[in-house]
């Protein structure tokens, strides 16, 4: 059998506990194509996993292969697979079970897109998950229309800053709160207002808002609730909402975990291949470096996205 590199954890633990591997390369059940990887992004539910902090993920489910979203070529496919051909370009949001810190990995065809035509395969990998998440959370769930008013908590980051983005291109207003470094980042992004979170109080910047998108939990969230219309929406990417709240405010009010679309990818590719939407990669790192990846993205203000680069 043909050996493949991947990056595996036996066991939870810190950065240490990313093992590089030769494992034998997957091969393709009839619905599936295999891609050989270009490059794999780095999220924070991959660091999560790592230290046994994401319930789903227990010990009796390892060893596991990190990795949510890649980029990268068809080589080969199952004999049910009608649409992609061995060549195509495709970017992914892979499913629970597949890690994507791997040269090959096999995907369900009908969770492929094509690759933007007008970003490389590094600037590709960064956008599944977190621009899935961002659109789940404004469109399928948040509900934002053209003219609303919406706040996004953490806009800096690599769900935020896709968040920015996709609600100017559907017509909002949008504020952010963020560090101060990062201001002129997201008002580049189209961000109407940005705010310090360190130095100013967002609930006295901000009024009347149709959605808050919550990317930061905690005491931020809790505060949110006085900036939100009465019957308004608040979403979140971590803590659950407090039903209380929710009823005092007649307010909607949910938490989420975004899940793969390949409808919704390939509307997030023509918005990048029409000039709409920019990934942005703050830092890159080749496959064998994935716990230094992980480690910058843990410790550090990482505004954008960390991509592995797996290979040419």
């Amino acid at each position: 059998m043909a050996k493949m590199k991947a990056i595996c954890i036996q066991s939870f633990g810190g950065p240490e506990a990313l093992e590089v591997k030769k494992l034998e390369r997957p091969v393709p059940a009839a619905d599936e194509v295999l891609i050989k990887v270009r490059a794999a992004s780095v999220n924070p539910v991959d660091y999560k996993i790592r230290a046994g902090h994401y319930p789903p993920i227990k010990q009796e489910d390892l060893p596991q292969i990190l990795g949510r979203d890649i980029s990268g070529v068809v080589v080969g496919r199952g004999a049910k697979v009608t649409e992609f051909h061995e060549g195509d370009e495709v970017f992914v949001m892979l499913d629970a079970g597949t890690g994507g810190y791997a040269e090959y990995v096999t995907v369900k065809e009908d969770l492929c897109a094509p690759k933007p035509a007008t970003i490389d395969y590094t600037q590709a990998a960064a956008v599944p998950l977190a621009a899935i998440t961002a659109w789940q959370g404004l469109f399928d769930h948040g509900h934002l229309e053209s003219g609303q008013r919406v706040l996004i908590h953490g806009g800096a980051g690599g769900v935020g800053h896709f968040a920015i983005q996709l609600a100017k291109a559907r017509g909002a207003y949008v504020s952010t709160t963020v560090s101060a470094q990062d201001k002129e980042f997201v008002r580049s992004l189209g961000a109407d207002q940005a705010i310090d979170y360190e130095r100013e109080r967002f609930e006295e910047m901000v009024s009347d808002v149709d959605l808050v998108l919550d990317l930061v939990a905690g005491d931020t969230q809790a505060r949110s609730w006085s900036v939100l219309k009465d019957g308004g929406t608040l979403v979140s990417t971590l803590a659950k909402p407090s039903d209380q709240e929710a009823q005092a405010h007649h307010a909607h009010a949910m938490n989420y975990i975004a899940h793969p679309d390949a409808t919704e990818l390939r509307a997030i590719a023509d918005l990048i291949d029409d000039g709409k939407l920019r990934p942005v990669v703050e830092a890159t790192y080749p496959l064998e470096e994935a716990a230094a990846a992980q480690r910058q993205l843990e410790r550090d203000h990482v505004p954008g996205k960390v991509v592995l680069e797996v290979g040419a």
